[in-house]
């Protein structure tokens, strides 16, 4: 369930998707994901992977206390970690029951308002994909954009009224305009 207990539909998957792929494209990483919360059963959902695990784990729920994706929900902190085998906050158990155990991560909370409504996470980042942004910095960034895409996705499932076919109204295509400006620049500031 998305935020605000609503099914993720196709252009939201799709966004999310595309948010993955991009995340793992700028830090050169061997995988990257979006959990989103389930309020009502507090379990972390992953809704969209690229890299290592992608075609398995879709879908698969864990407790969102554990890990390091539970400790930002938690915290709304991103958190980067360049060596797991001495973070006590990674749960080396729940990684290896999705057949992938990182080295390295990324995360940073997905934010609507004040609540952290879902998790980022990039596994395994290049080290020369560091930029004049530190990591987390630039990760948290991104995060703060795909959260803000996706809840003009959201919202537009909770208007009442006529839309553009085909499309998003005015208003939603000027936010998703702006989004897609902001974003332009953080990339080109981190190259």
């Amino acid at each position: 369930m998305a935020p605000g207990g609503l099914a993720v539909d196709n252009l939201s998957r799709e966004l999310l998707q595309s948010v993955v792929d991009v995340a793992r494209a700028i830090f050169g990483a061997q995988a990257s994901s979006v959990f989103l919360l389930d309020v009502e059963a507090y379990e972390l959902v992953f809704h969209a992977v690229s890299g290592q695990g992608q075609r398995t784990l879709l879908g698969q729920r864990f407790p969102a206390g554990s890990g390091i994706a539970g400790w930002v929900v938690a915290t709304g902190e991103p958190m980067l970690v360049d060596d797991l085998t001495h973070s006590a906050a990674f749960d080396r158990a729940l990684a290896e029951s999705t057949g992938y155990v990182p080295q390295s991560l990324l995360a940073a909370p997905l934010i609507q308002g004040d609540r952290v409504f879902g998790v980022l996470e990039v596994l395994d980042p290049s080290p020369r994909s560091r930029s004049n942004l530190e990591a987390v910095d630039l990760l948290a960034l991104f995060a703060r954009q795909a959260a803000a895409a996706l809840r003009i996705v959201i919202e537009r499932h909770q208007l009442d009224g006529v839309r553009t076919p085909g499309g998003l109204d005015p208003d939603d295509r000027a936010s998703a305009r702006q989004l897609m400006y902001s974003l332009q620049r953080l990339l080109d500031t981190s190259v």
